[in-house]
């Protein structure tokens, strides 16, 4: 019965996305947009930023417009308000176009990159919050939520995007949310929030080989479904799960939290006990 629920839950989530493309109003192609505005730091495009580039996109606006980004390492906290719909942000891969800051202490402000509006898409481009990463790894900051990126707004996807963290890399706050082919690196609660989103061949890369001593696992996801009625829950189909340390594959962020692996491959940094029902004992 367990596994035919599990079955029941993941086909409905995935029946979500099949119709999320039907229900997205922009206009135009996004392959062939209405307009594309250039990033590059050196000053060669049509700004130096990427938030100059989010913020020359009109308010209202309803059809697909590209922000394309230069390689480089943009330092700066990034905005896509609600009511600039339908941009799509594209960089030179992840491991070459990345948006990073170390903000921290506060999952409502230390994002890096935030979402609020509907009908976003980014593809080849990092989100990174460099605070109890190895970018700064003095061994003295003390381990804090520090977000890579928080995603209010429904229909938003990524392609081939990378999200680096400690704590809290991303919080998939709410809507429907697809990632195809990211690579999602953190140790604790790294992906969390009450999104109802797909992660499909995602490489999730645990760093919790990097945890005190005395902290005994690290957590991938911390789901936030807050009753049976709620359509939202995590699923990772194929993929793999590896890194150092050890990590359970979630703790429960709210009484009905739910996540699904499926096909995906551990390795031995995956917890044996596997979940941890966290505040929520005894309601498994």
């Amino acid at each position: 019965m367990k596994t035919r629920t599990l079955v029941l839950a993941m086909f409905l989530l995935i029946a979500t996305f099949s119709n999320v493309s039907k229900a997205i109003v922009c206009s135009k192609d996004r392959n062939t947009p209405s307009n594309t505005i250039n990033v590059d730091k050196s000053g060669a495009g049509n700004f130096a930023t990427v938030q100059a580039a989010v913020d020359s996109v009109p308010a209202g606006n309803s059809q697909w417009i590209r922000i394309s980004v230069k390689p480089g390492l943009y330092k700066e906290k990034v905005t896509i308000p609600a009511g600039k719909e339908c941009i799509y942000l594209e960089g030179c891969g992840y491991s070459q176009t990345v948006i990073a800051w170390n903000d921290h202490g506060q999952t409502d402000t230390s994002a890096t990159f935030s979402v609020w509006a509907d009908n976003f898409v980014a593809k080849g481009i990092a989100f990174q919050n460099f605070y109890n990463t190895v970018l700064e790894a003095t061994g003295s900051q003390e381990r804090t939520p520090a977000l890579a990126i928080r995603i209010y707004g429904d229909k938003s996807a990524f392609h081939e995007c990378g999200f680096i963290g400690f704590q809290d890399t991303v919080w998939d706050v709410k809507g429907r949310h697809y990632f195809k082919s990211c690579y999602i690196e953190g140790a604790v609660d790294f992906i969390w929030g009450g999104g109802q989103s797909f992660y499909e061949d995602c490489t999730v890369n645990v760093t919790a080989g990097m945890l005190p001593r005395t902290v005994a696992a690290g957590f991938i996801t911390a789901q936030g479904r807050q009753s049976a009625a709620d359509p939202s829950g995590f699923v990772f189909e194929g993929g793999s799960v590896s890194g150092t340390g050890q990590a359970y594959l979630g703790r429960a962020y709210g009484p009905y939290s739910r996540v699904i692996f499926h096909g995906t491959t551990f390795d031995s940094v995956v917890f044996p006990l596997g979940w941890d029902a966290w505040h929520y004992q005894g309601t498994e």
